[in-house]
């Protein structure tokens, strides 16, 4: 999925279930923090935060125009605020997450991703990735004669 993608997913699913009674507080604290973060990001655009109270509105109605928006502040690379949707989308939908549903998309052959990273090739390519950072592997072979 790739970043604004993600972000106007998880801003949608924030908007559904935080104005219901039975959201916790956790899914509506991740949800507020994700706009302040998107409000951040528009600071000085008017046009961007009229948009994102649309958004919350009318998501099917204003996604086009949200999306212009995201894209023109750079929102794809603001790594704390794709941090801040994969957040909120494990709060909403654990499953899906876990399954690397909103797992973000290397696009112009690059990405940062300030969690998990799926990288593949496919059609004959090849995959490869640079890691700034401590990697821990889940399940890691231990060194030692092989089991036989």
């Amino acid at each position: 999925m790739d970043p604004v993608t993600l972000i106007l997913t998880a801003l949608a699913a924030g908007a559904a279930l935080g104005m219901k009674d039975t959201a916790s507080a956790a899914v509506k604290d991740a949800y507020e923090g994700l706009k302040a973060l998107v409000k951040k990001r528009f600071a000085g655009r008017r046009d961007g935060e009229l948009v994102l109270a649309r958004y919350e509105e009318a998501p099917d109605a204003w996604k086009g125009p949200l999306t212009a928006e995201l894209t023109a502040v750079g929102a794809a690379a603001d790594e704390n605020l794709v941090a801040a949707a994969q957040a909120l989308m494990q709060l909403v939908d654990a499953a899906g997450s876990a399954a690397g549903k909103y797992s973000v998309a290397a696009a112009d052959h690059s990405a940062a991703a300030g969690r998990d990273m799926n990288i593949t090739a496919s059609s004959g390519g090849t995959a490869a990735g640079v890691i700034h950072g401590n990697v821990t592997p889940p399940n890691p072979t231990l060194p030692g004669p092989a089991n036989g």
